[in-house]
């Protein structure tokens, strides 16, 4: 795949396509055996009239609460950066990571890769107990942070009005955000994937113009699917992700539509990488449990589609 729009905010989509390498950026900057799940999602076409070589695939691992040592986190940020070689598929590579890590990976990761955060507080300062705003985040050279992750959601208590918050401040700060967006099984299973994603990115993306959505990636992670080693069929997520980008359509415009990058979360493994990223309206992997191990995820960031 082509590049359009590329990772770094520093450059516009007219830039340079980048040399046969994979790059890291970020934004807090969202991609075992597939479950037995077959609901369709209702007016779906599978396919869109998206240019398939114009998104530049992003590759993402997502750390979560690990690991637990520094030192293991600069190992395996290490041993990561070490399996991007200029035989990598050209794409994009970002890490995730808690706020305590973030410096000292940045620091061993020989500029291969970008590393962002897991999360982020909407308000600058004040008597925030715990937070960490988009301007400490930004100083120390971060330029992505996810929002809305199911965990986020559920664990935390995040609403669709806060995760707005949070994306509006980091456009606001000259950042880019990942917008994590996805249905429950039970919703799943009721039809609903698509009305839930409908509901999610027009509150997530409320207030984000036309002209910002450069600056937005969007991961599609089915909840039941997180950590559950359940995969959506490719099948079912390239339904999905083609109702995300016929959404993002009717809110914006078709070609907003055809440049925003949609990442596929949930489980994804070096099993089932190869043929989610053969799908057309798939733009890469936001990945949890397999970016802990650095030969799992080395065999993810170099994909091969099929």
């Amino acid at each position: 795949r082509g590049a359009k729009y590329h990772f770094f905010p520093s450059l516009s989509p007219t830039d340079t396509p980048l040399p046969n390498t994979m790059k890291l950026v970020i934004a807090s900057l969202l991609f075992g055996g597939a479950a037995a799940f077959s609901p369709s999602i209702a007016g779906v076409n599978t396919r869109t009239t998206t240019q398939l070589d114009a998104r530049r695939p992003i590759i993402s691992g997502n750390w979560k609460l690990n690991p637990q040592t520094k030192d293991e986190a600069l190992q395996l940020g290490k041993e990561i950066a070490a399996a991007i070689t200029e035989d990598s598929p050209e794409a994009d590579v970002a890490l995730f990571v808690p706020y305590v890590f973030i410096e000292s990976t940045m620091g061993v990761v020989d500029g291969k890769l970008s590393v962002g955060a897991e999360g982020v507080c909407p308000e600058i300062k004040g008597a925030y107990t715990g937070a960490i705003s988009t301007s400490m985040l930004k100083s120390i050279g971060v330029q992505w942070a996810l929002a809305g992750h199911s965990e986020r959601r559920v664990i935390f208590g995040e609403t669709d009005d806060y995760i707005n918050s949070q994306c509006r401040k980091l456009i606001e700060q000259g950042m880019s955000v990942m917008l994590c967006i996805g249905e429950s099984l039970a919703e799943f299973e009721q039809d609903l994937a698509g009305s839930v994603c409908a509901v999610q990115l027009k509150k997530g993306l409320k207030g984000i113009t036309k002209e910002e959505m450069s600056r937005v990636a969007i991961a599609y992670e089915p909840v039941w699917a997180i950590g559950t080693g359940k995969v959506a069929t490719p099948e079912i997520a390239q339904s999905v992700h083609a109702k995300c980008r016929s959404i993002i359509a009717e809110m914006y415009d078709q070609e907003t539509a055809d440049e925003v990058r949609i990442l596929y979360g949930g489980s994804v493994t070096p099993d089932s990488v190869d043929e989610l990223m053969s799908q057309p309206d798939i733009d890469g992997a936001l990945v949890g449990g397999a970016s802990l191990d650095s030969e799992k995820f080395g065999r993810i960031i170099n994909f091969k589609t099929l």
